[in-house]
C-alpha cells in the first residue's frame, strides 16, 4: 500500500501519469482526509465533492490544491471568512485559479482565514478559529492559517494563500510548512479580494521546495487584467533546485535578534546559519535600522487601503443587507452586522488616517517611512545576496491568548518589512521546540530573484528532514 501522504505533489502526478493510481482515487483519498481531519481543525470553509479541474497538462496534473477563501473560483462561494459575504458566489476565476485549472490541478475547496485577511492567527473568522495540527489548543497563524494547517496536516498536498504583511509566511512558520511570498507584481492579483492593494501578493504553501518551485512556475507571470502585474520573463524555478550555495552571501540583520525573540526560536535560526556555513555560504552581519518603524507604518498604510477597498461592501452591491429605513442607516447597520470586530477596528483606523487634518500626519508620513525601509534593503543587498531572519518571534500561541490587538500586530514584526519593500521572501521549517512546536526561518531576496530563494531553501532542505515531519492525527 502506497503511503500517499508522504508523497510530494510531483510524486502524485507522476504516479497518475504512469498508472500507479488514478486521479479520482487520489481525490477521494484527500477528500476523505479533509472530512475526517479538516473538520476537527476547522481549516476549510467549503469542500467540493467533485474537484474542479480541466484537461490541461503540467508536472502537477491531477494533484488536489486548496484555495484561500479570498481568491475567486467561478461559480463557488467566496466569503473572505466574513458574514457580510457569506452567500456571495464568484462570477469569474482569479487568474491564478485559471492557470491552475489550465495546468490540470484539481481545486478541492476553500480554506479558513482571518476575516478579509485582517489578522495573525485565523481567530478573526466568521467560521471560528482554525486549529494547529501540532497542538489543537494553539493558533495556526494568519491570515492564511487554514491553508497552512491543511498542508501541514497533509489533508491536501498544497494550497494558495495571500500575503499582505506576512500572511503566508507567518502561518507557515507556526504550522511547519514552506510558505512563499513572491515579489510584488510577479503573481497576478486579479480575482484576489483586496485588503491592501499595494501590499497583497498571492503565493504557494507546500511541504517542500520541489513542489513550491513547480507551483511558482504555474502561477507566476504577467497578466493584462492586473495593472500591478509586471511584464518580466518568468524563469523555470525548478532549475534552481540545486544543492549549491557556495560563496552565497547571507545577511543576518542584528535588529531581528533582539528583545522579544523566543530563545528556542533563536537557537533554531542559529542552527540554520551553521548549516549554511557548512555548505560554504558566507554569513554577513548587516543592519536594517528602520525595522522598529515597520509595524507602525504598515498598519497605517494597510488599514488606510483596507478602508478604501471595503467601501464596496455596503449592503447594495454585494453580500447581506440589513433591514432598515434610509440609505445612511443601511450602510451603518449592514456593516455593523456584517463586519467582525477586527475588521471594524481596521476600517476605523484607516478612515481616521486618511481623514482631513490627519492625512499628512499619519498616512503621508507612513509612506515616507516605507521609502526608508526600502532604502535599507537596497543598501543591504549591495553587500549580500539574501537576508536570513526568524519568521515569527514565537511559536504558535494558545487560542485566545492574545486579546490585546497590539500584541497580536507584533506577531508579524519580522515579515511586514518585506511587503512594504515589495520583496520576495520564503518561510521554511527549521526545527521544533521542546514542546514539539515547529519553528520557521525566513529568507528574503532581491526583487524578482525568487530563484535564489528556491536554491537556498532547497539546499537547506537537502541537509535536514524537518519538512518530512507530520503531526499526529
Amino acid at each position: 500500500m502506497i503511503d500517499i501522504i508522504s508523497l510530494t505533489g510531483l510524486d502524485i502526478s507522476e504516479g497518475i501519469s504512469k498508472g500507479g493510481f488514478k486521479a479520482n482515487e487520489i481525490y477521494s483519498f484527500y477528500y476523505n482526509r479533509i472530512k475526517k481531519i479538516g473538520s476537527d481543525l476547522n481549516c476549510f470553509v467549503d469542500v467540493y465533492a467533485e474537484g474542479l479541474t480541466c484537461e490541461g497538462r503540467s508536472p502537477l496534473k491531477g494533484v488536489p490544491i486548496a484555495i484561500k477563501d479570498n481568491i475567486c473560483i467561478k461559480g463557488k462561494r467566496i466569503t473572505c471568512a466574513s458574514k457580510i459575504l457569506s452567500s456571495h458566489i464568484a462570477v469569474y476565476d482569479a487568474t491564478v485559479v485559471e492557470r491552475l485549472k489550465k495546468s490540470g490541478l484539481v481545486v478541492v475547496g476553500t480554506t479558513n482565514m482571518d476575516e478579509f485577511a485582517f489578522g495573525s492567527s485565523t481567530e478573526n473568522s466568521f467560521y471560528g478559529p482554525a486549529k494547529n495540527p501540532w497542538d489543537k489548543s494553539r493558533v495556526v497563524g494568519g491570515s492564511s492559517g487554514g491553508s497552512a494547517a491543511a498542508v501541514a496536516a497533509r489533508i491536501v498536498p498544497f494550497a494558495l494563500g495571500s500575503d499582505t504583511g506576512g500572511s503566508i509566511r507567518q502561518p507557515s512558520s507556526l504550522c511547519g510548512v514552506v510558505g512563499f511570498k513572491p515579489t510584488y507584481g510577479r503573481v497576478s492579483r486579479f480575482g484576489l479580494i483586496a485588503f491592501s492593494s499595494s501590499l497583497d501578493q498571492i503565493g504557494p504553501i507546500t511541504t517542500n521546495f520541489t513542489d513550491c518551485a513547480s507551483l511558482l512556475n504555474i502561477i507566476c507571470g504577467y497578466d493584462e487584467n492586473d495593472s500591478t502585474s509586471v511584464s518580466l520573463e518568468v524563469p523555470d524555478f525548478t532549475k534552481s533546485l540545486q544543492d549549491n550555495i557556495e560563496g552565497l552571501r547571507v545577511g543576518v540583520p542584528k535588529e531581528y535578534f533582539g528583545e522579544g525573540l523566543d530563545p528556542e526560536v533563536r537557537d533554531a535560526i542559529n542552527k540554520v546559519i551553521e548549516v549554511l556555513k557548512n555548505k560554504k555560504a558566507e554569513i554577513v552581519e548587516i543592519s536594517l535600522p528602520t525595522t522598529d518603524y515597520a509595524v507602525a507604518a504598515y498598519y497605517i498604510i494597510a488599514s488606510s487601503e483596507a478602508s478604501s477597498n471595503l467601501q464596496r461592501f455596503d449592503g447594495i452591491k454585494y453580500g447581506i443587507r440589513a433591514k432598515c429605513n434610509g440609505l445612511k442607516e443601511l450602510y451603518a447597520k449592514t456593516r455593523k452586522e456584517g463586519f467582525g470586530e477586527e475588521t471594524q477596528r481596521r476600517v476605523l483606523l484607516g478612515t481616521y488616517s486618511l481623514s482631513s487634518g490627519y492625512y499628512d500626519a499619519y498616512y503621508l508620513k507612513a509612506l515616507k517611512v516605507r521609502r526608508l525601509i526600502k532604502n535599507d534593503f537596497d543598501s543591504a543587498f549591495k553587500k549580500v545576496d539574501v537576508i536570513l531572519t526568524p519568521t515569527s518571534p514565537t511559536t504558535a500561541f494558545k487560542i485566545g491568548e492574545k486579546s490585546d490587538p497590539l500584541s497580536m500586530y507584533l506577531s508579524d514584526i519580522y515579515t511586514i518589512s518585506t511587503n512594504l519593500a515589495g520583496l520576495p521572501a520564503v518561510s521554511f521549517p527549521c526545527g521544533f521546540t521542546k514542546g514539539n512546536l515547529p519553528v520557521g526561518c525566513q529568507i528574503i531576496g532581491k526583487e524578482f530573484d525568487e530563484s535564489t530563494l528556491v536554491r537556498v531553501g532547497y539546499s537547506y532542505q537537502s541537509a535536514t528532514d524537518f519538512h518530512k515531519k507530520i503531526p499526529k492525527e
